[in-house]
């Protein structure tokens, strides 16, 4: 069997990232950026209130209160009109500019309006709530260095920016194919010996989640020019392809036969369980994951590998997913066999920690316990943990509850 590391690797290293392309900030949320951005402007980029009140000479302030003449008044989008002179002030709502001539901001509650006068009931200091041009960005700056994954905010910032494209490593498009007599997709009534394809459904829907574009191949008989047509289709529209089923050492199924003779696969061994068996290679260069066709070990083997090369095509510095420490709630018991055991457990946040107890049957075919499961404990080989005992864990989704 191999290690685990040793399998991601040979992923990594055979899924280089893909070429940046320009795209529209509508497009980027969860990508990768292809380049360092920096700023072609400052933001502000002229001073500007923090609060609504009354812009101000500082020194007119001493000895407050402090009555001054109302000049204009100016809204957040309007240029001032008149310089602040001694003993004068302007009306102003946050966001606009400051006058020339003040240099201070009064909020209003510590104000009060009689006519075209202000009383001043507090001193306040040069700057007191002025947003200097540029307090957040200078023109120039480094704001978003490349290889950072684009959340919302950085999205704000571009578009503050005024920017509309950016350069991105791009969603790859990722063929599923099925291949089975025995699998049925329709819904319709079993006849004996039939199961219902849920695997299709569960990699589409990964794909989705790891900000892949799925693309449905869709479900092929049990017949190897129908499945070579189904792959070399795949492989001319599609940046990467995953199959399930077929992958043990062996078997003789239709899939492997296909791949063997079309592509440059490698079969491998894995020293994990679930998701042993693992296919990875490629076809016409694009690159093919086989993962097992056991529902638990297909999920599994996505996680671990085919998750792995698919964000190192996106341009993720990091593309395996980080362990974090949690405790056991209860005894997470194993038998050694040589094998790291990934555990599918339900983990809740709990006296300033995370906590992981099973989401029940832990066989590769129970894919309602996988289902019910947001992370998976990472147990080395030998008998497990008890409750109360530090396990690392694989967090599935980006929460834990409390």
């Amino acid at each position: 069997m191999l290690p685990l590391d040793e399998v991601r690797d040979h992923v990594i290293e055979r899924c280089p990232a893909r070429s940046p392309v320009s795209l529209s900030l509508d497009q980027v949320l969860g990508l990768v950026t292809g380049h360092d951005i920096r700023a072609t402007e400052s933001i502000p980029p002229f001073a500007n209130t923090a609060m609504d009140g009354f812009a101000l000479r500082a020194a007119d302030t001493r000895g407050a209160p402090a009555e001054l003449q109302i000049v204009e008044t100016i809204a957040a989008g309007h240029a001032p009109t008149r310089v602040v002179g001694p003993g004068q002030a302007s009306r102003i709502m946050t966001g606009a500019v400051i006058p020339d001539g003040a240099d201070a901001i009064v909020m209003v509650e510590r104000t009060s309006v009689e006519g075209d006068r202000v009383s001043v009931h507090i001193e306040v200091p040069v700057g007191n709530h002025v947003r200097p041009a540029g307090d957040d960005i200078v023109d120039g700056d480094l704001v978003i260095p490349r290889g950072t994954v684009l959340g919302a905010g950085h999205l704000g910032v571009l578009a503050s920016l005024g920017m509309t494209e950016v350069l991105v490593h791009p969603r790859p498009r990722v063929g599923v194919i099925s291949t089975g007599d025995e699998l049925v997709a329709d819904g319709g009534p079993l006849a004996p010996g039939q199961i219902r394809d849920s695997n299709r459904r569960t990699l589409l829907s990964l794909l989705a989640r790891v900000d892949a574009v799925p693309v449905d191949l869709g479900l092929v008989a049990d017949d190897e020019d129908l499945i070579e047509a189904a792959v070399l289709d795949g492989v001319s529209q599609c940046d990467a392809l995953v199959t399930s089923g077929g992958v043990s050492m062996g078997d003789y199924d239709y899939v492997k036969a296909v791949l063997d003779r079309i592509g440059d696969m490698r079969w491998m061994q894995v020293a994990i369980k679930p998701a042993k068996p693992f296919a990875f290679g490629t076809v016409a260069g694009v690159p093919v994951f086989g993962l097992p066709g056991n529902p638990v070990s297909s999920m599994v083997s996505f996680e671990l590998f085919a998750r792995t090369g698919l964000r190192s095509m996106m341009g993720h510095g990091r593309p395996v997913r980080d362990t974090v420490s949690a405790v056991a709630g209860e005894d997470l018991l194993r038998t050694p066999d040589g094998k790291t055991h990934f555990l599918r457990v339900m983990a809740t946040f709990e006296a300033g920690g995370i906590v992981v107890r099973s989401a029940g049957g832990q066989g590769s075919h129970m894919l309602w316990a996988m289902a019910k499961a947001n992370a998976l404990a990472v147990v080395p080989d030998g008998d497990g943990c008890r409750a109360g005992e530090p396990v690392e864990v694989l967090l599935l989704e980006s929460h834990v509850d409390r």
